[in-house]
This record gives C-alpha cells, sequence and structure tokens, in this order.
C-alpha cells in the first residue's frame, strides 16, 4: 500500500518546495519509488506559450520525475493569489474530487507520494457547499499526517507553535518539522532548540540557506539535502492510505 504524507508550512514563501524537492530527491536517489503531488498551484508562469508550475517544475527536475505536470498538479493557475481566488479569475474552480482521482492514479504507480501545500495550512482552495475549503480541510479528509517546514530566522518560535496548536486541534499529526534557511548564528540556534523543547515534535532536518539566485542552486540543494535527511526517517514521517 502507497504511504503519503503532506508537507506544510507557518507560511507562505517558507520553502515548502525546497524541502520536497529535497525530500523527493533523497528517496529516489536511493531507490525508491517516489512522486510529487499538489492539488493547486498559483503563480504559474508562461513561457514560450506553454503554462509552467514553477514548483511541480523544480521538483520533478530535481528529483527526476517524468510524468506530466497536470497529473502532479491537476489545478494551475497564472494568478499569484490563493488557488480559491485565482480559480475565481479564471472561471476554473478546484473540484476535490478531480483532486481525489489524480492522486489515486499516482498511488497506484508509486510506493510514496510527498504532496506539497499551498501557502500555509489554513490557505482556501475551493468552495465546497457554499462553504470556504482550506488546505487544512483537504489534509483532514484525505487521512495525511504532515511534515511542518519553519523558518530559521526571527519570528519562527511564533509562527510554527501557533501553527503546531493549530494543526492539534483540528488533529491532523504532524510527524516532524523541517527547520529551513539556516544559518550559523545563536539566534538561528537558540530558534531550533526551542523549536524542539516548546512542541514535543521531532526535527527531521535542518537545511542550510541555499541561495536561489545562484546558478548551481539545484545541486546545491541536492548535496546539502543528501547531509540533511536519510530515507528511513523520511519514510517513517509517512503513513499508509
Amino acid at each position: 500500500m502507497t504511504k503519503a504524507v503532506y508537507v506544510v508550512g507557518t507560511d507562505t514563501e517558507i520553502g515548502k518546495t525546497l524541502v520536497t524537492g529535497a525530500l523527493i530527491y533523497i528517496l529516489r536517489k536511493n531507490g525508491c519509488s517516489a512522486v510529487y503531488f499538489k492539488a493547486a498551484l498559483s503563480g504559474a508562469e508562461s513561457i514560450d506559450g506553454k503554462v509552467i508550475p514553477g514548483d511541480t517544475d523544480f521538483v520533478s527536475s530535481i528529483a527526476g520525475i517524468e510524468e506530466e505536470y497536470e497529473d502532479l498538479t491537476p489545478y494551475i493557475y497564472k494568478t499569484a493569489v490563493s488557488p480559491y481566488l485565482a480559480s475565481q479569475i479564471e472561471n476554473n474552480p478546484v473540484d476535490i474530487e478531480v483532486v481525489r482521482d489524480k492522486f489515486s492514479n499516482l498511488s497506484k504507480k508509486y510506493d510514496y507520494i510527498i504532496c506539497e501545500g499551498s501557502g500555509g495550512v489554513t490557505c482556501p482552495i475551493a468552495d465546497v457547499n457554499n462553504r470556504v475549503y482550506t488546505l487544512d480541510n483537504l489534509i483532514s479528509d484525505m487521512g495525511m499526517d504532515v511534515i511542518l517546514v519553519a523558518r530559521a530566522g526571527l519570528g519562527t518560535i511564533n509562527h510554527t507553535l501557533l501553527t503546531v496548536d493549530y494543526l492539534r486541534n483540528r488533529d491532523i499529526s504532524i510527524s516532524g518539522i523541517v527547520v529551513n534557511g539556516y544559518r550559523d548564528s545563536m539566534l538561528c540556534d537558540d530558534n531550533i532548540k526551542m523549536i524542539k523543547k516548546m512542541t514535543g515534535i521531532p526535527v527531521l532536518g535542518v537545511m542550510p540557506f541555499v541561495d536561489k539566485k545562484s546558478d548551481s542552486f539545484m545541486e546545491d540543494v541536492k548535496k546539502e539535502s543528501e547531509k540533511v535527511f536519510e530515507p528511513k526517517k523520511i519514510i517513517e514521517c509517512m503513513k499508509e492510505i
């Protein structure tokens, strides 16, 4: 049976895509049948007349996934707002049953699926029966545990604890925390120490800061992820679905 986990963040632009790509890269590098899934993506680019979902493209490239973008990310929007608002602007609402079907198709082909959330955990995704359907609704309905990505720098303790409390109140289990963007400093070291102590959740790994503007960005992510993550520990964070 397929095992899966959702990667979520304490905020948007927190490094979920980098961490998700790193986790899947490590699994696939070590011979695991692993794939990426993201229900809805906004802010896609148009290159040479083709819409490119940046997150899906990055993870596919770094992990060597050869699947059509639409099969990994059923809803792709150009407008850089929440998927819910983008779907209204572009007149293409998210159908949760389509999301489930696409996920189910992948589960028949792969042993491990790492899903990436959109924005923060309360990010609006769709309208279901005249109510706002958020990312945490989707995670809960799919019966998933989560890996929480938190930034290493200033403000992370507050954001992390609030997100942890929210997820716990929603009965969503957090199997591990990844601290992203680490720099060698007293602040970052203390933040990691406090997050461990105040949440009681194991830290799966600490990813150092990797410069996105570097020509070697993708190779740098691979190199650092090989130092940080172990396949066995990643798999232990996943549950059968």
